[in-house]
C-alpha cells in the first residue's frame, strides 16, 4: 500500500471514528456510555493515537534538530520536473532569531545532503525516509542549491538522472506527508 493510500484509509476510519463518536453522544442516555467510550469504540483509535504522537514526535524531534520552533516557522517541500525545494520561513517577517537559524539548518542540509548524509532527516523522522538510500547512492547524480530568501531560505534539489529524481520525488512526498504541510505530491 503507498503512503497517499495509507493516509487516504486512515483519513476515512478517522471520520468513520468521528461519526461513532457523535452518535454515541446522541445514544449516551440509552446504553450508559460516557462520552469517552465512543472514542474508544472506534476500531481505529489505537492506530490514531499512535499517528498523532508520530506527529508529534516528529515535532519535537525536528525543533531540537533544527534548532528552530516549528510553530513558528513555515516548511514547504515542492515537487518540480528536475527534482524540487525544501523551504523554510519565520512566520514574523521581522523574527530575525529564527530566520537565522532557518538559513544555518539549511546552509547546513545543503552540504551534508550533497555528501550523502541524511542523518538529521533519520533522526527527526525515527527512521530511513523513502528515497534517501537512492539518493545516498547517486549522491554524485544529485545536486543541492542554497538560497536565502525572504525571512527564511531554501534548498533546490535538481538532477537530471530518472532514478534519483524518482527518489528525490519519494523523499519529498514523505516530507509533505510528515510535515503535513499541504503541499502537492506532484511535480509541477
Amino acid at each position: 500500500m503507498n503512503l497517499r493510500m495509507g493516509i487516504s484509509l486512515a483519513l476515512q476510519f478517522a471520520l468513520a471514528c468521528i461519526a461513532v463518536a457523535a452518535h454515541s453522544q446522541n445514544a449516551n442516555t440509552k446504553d450508559g456510555n460516557t462520552k469517552d467510550d465512543a472514542a474508544h469504540d472506534c476500531p481505529m483509535h489505537k492506530q490514531h493515537i499512535s499517528v498523532a504522537s508520530h506527529h508529534s514526535d516528529v515535532e519535537k524531534h525536528g525543533d531540537q534538530a533544527m534548532g528552530f520552533p516549528h510553530d513558528q516557522t513555515t516548511h514547504h517541500f515542492l515537487l518540480g520536473p528536475d527534482g524540487g525545494v525544501i523551504a523554510l520561513t519565520a512566520n514574523d517577517p521581522a523574527d530575525n532569531v529564527n530566520t537565522v537559524a532557518i538559513r544555518t539548518h539549511l546552509s547546513h542540509i545543503a552540504t551534508t545532503f550533497g555528501t550523502g548524509d541524511f542523518s538529521q532527516s533519520m533522526f527527526i523522522h525515527d527512521g530511513l525516509p523513502p528515497g534517501v538510500t537512492t539518493m545516498k547512492l547517486l549522491k554524485a547524480k544529485i545536486r543541492y542549491q542554497y538560497q536565502e530568501i525572504a525571512s527564511g531560505a531554501r534548498v533546490r534539489i535538481e538532477s537530471d538522472d530518472p532514478l534519483a529524481l524518482a527518489a528525490i520525488h519519494d523523499f519529498l512526498r514523505f516530507q509533505i506527508s510528515e510535515h503535513q504541510t499541504g503541499d502537492s505530491p506532484m511535480p509541477h
